[in-house]
């Protein structure tokens, strides 16, 4: 990253990163695919990596590991896992570095952070980068990180915390999420990995079966189910000495702060929930990460909402819960779910559809219903008691 290169990205950086590959011609010393890969990074950047979008000399990775790659806001949730509790950080590393987002997050509170990485290309770009940043607490490791754990344990050394989060693509190309399908697959290392360090991280996809990865990791403290603005991203397991049974952590981070509902498995099991028969004046929808953490009985005990029916994961009052975690709508009318009659209410033909326990998905029944995204309402379709119905709504 040059200063001819910084300066042309600034001349260019609204075009139409196509075109200007194709006028190659007119720019002969410029590395127009370096500038175009730029110019698309630094707006993703804007939403996914706002710091490094003020460093003009970083250098951005190709597409797929900039779509692989951690948010800045998830990134700083797992360096704040780190710390918590009374655990010291002196020593850490991140062994599927890529990009290297998480590692930058747990520079900032780890004294010494190992960036272990098997793509030559991606460790050179981050010794570049760290020295961009003024990050200088990080060493880059061009290895497979495995085998470059068999090193420490011969030399019987001993880390803070590893964080791992394997590459979740099959050799064929298709997306996995069981740990045993992802590599490196860390159930066949991870008496290697938990002999060398105090607490192992591992990321997971949101599809994966949460009740099942905990049985077969053992040692799990708590899982961490993440979600960014309502949509869930990631599951986190902290693995250490279990003294009791694990915490689940349901966590929605937005701007105003991260949401954390936390309950264990076997609460949920015993909690009582109520059901209702009619919906009141709202309706109340659970966030993606308290979806994806199963925890629906305990949240109608713990706020005093009845559920819509054993399926239906939404709950209804006539008085305003607002601490609610989630979404809530307030109902303007029931509604029948035929496309002539909702064309006499929704007269611009916009509104969003949200299913819940119905056998037609959203983007399906808003074509079947002559709907079209966007717009202040919502057309809530579920089931209550034993009956299929709609909901006009507003979110409040």
């Amino acid at each position: 990253m040059t200063r001819e290169c910084i300066d042309f990205i600034k001349a260019h950086k609204d075009d139409d990163t196509a075109r200007l590959l194709l006028s190659a011609s007119r720019y002969p010393d410029i590395d127009l695919p370096l500038i175009a890969n730029q110019i698309e990074s630094l707006r993703m950047a804007k939403e996914k990596w706002q710091s490094l979008a003020a460093c003009e000399e970083y250098e951005y990775p190709p597409r797929l590991n900039r779509e692989q790659a951690s948010s800045e806001a998830t990134a700083l949730y797992k360096a704040s896992l780190a710390v918590s509790g009374q655990w010291t950080v002196d020593r850490v590393a991140d062994l599927t570095g890529g990009m290297g987002i998480d590692t930058l997050a747990l520079a900032k509170v780890a004294e010494y952070v190992d960036y272990v990485e098997r793509d030559p290309a991606l460790c050179t770009l981050m010794e570049r980068n760290c020295k961009a940043l003024g990050v200088n607490n990080v060493t880059v490791h061009c290895a497979d990180c495995m085998e470059w754990l068999q090193q420490f344990k011969i030399q019987n050394s001993k880390f803070d915390i590893f964080f791992i989060d394997p590459a979740r693509r099959a050799a064929s190309g298709r997306k996995v999420a069981a740990f045993e399908d992802c590599t490196p697959d860390i159930l066949q290392h991870l008496d290697l990995l938990q002999s060398l360090c105090q607490r192992l991280m591992a990321k997971a996809s949101p599809m994966i079966d949460i009740n099942l990865a905990v049985k077969q990791l053992e040692h799990v403290t708590e899982v961490h189910v993440v979600a960014v603005r309502g949509e869930c991203k990631e599951v986190l397991f902290l693995c250490g000495n279990p003294t009791e049974e694990a915490v689940i952590h349901c966590v929605n981070i937005t701007s105003d702060g991260n949401a954390d509902f936390s309950f264990r498995r076997s609460e949920e099991q015993a909690a009582e929930a109520k059901y209702c028969t009619t919906v009141g004046r709202y309706l109340y929808d659970p966030h993606a990460a308290l979806r994806k953490g199963g925890c629906f009985r305990l949240i109608a005990q713990r706020y005093g909402l009845p559920m819509l029916a054993p399926g239906t994961h939404l709950y209804s009052s006539d008085k305003l819960q607002p601490d609610f975690p989630g979404r809530i709508f307030e109902v303007l009318q029931e509604v029948t779910l035929n496309r002539k009659f909702l064309k006499t209410i929704v007269p611009n033909g916009k509104a969003h559809v949200v299913v819940r326990n119905f056998p037609t998905e959203a983007s399906a029944l808003q074509k079947q219903l002559g709907l079209s995204e966007g717009g202040a309402l919502f057309i809530v379709v579920c089931t209550v008691g034993n009956r299929r119905t709609g909901f006009l709504c507003k979110q409040i």
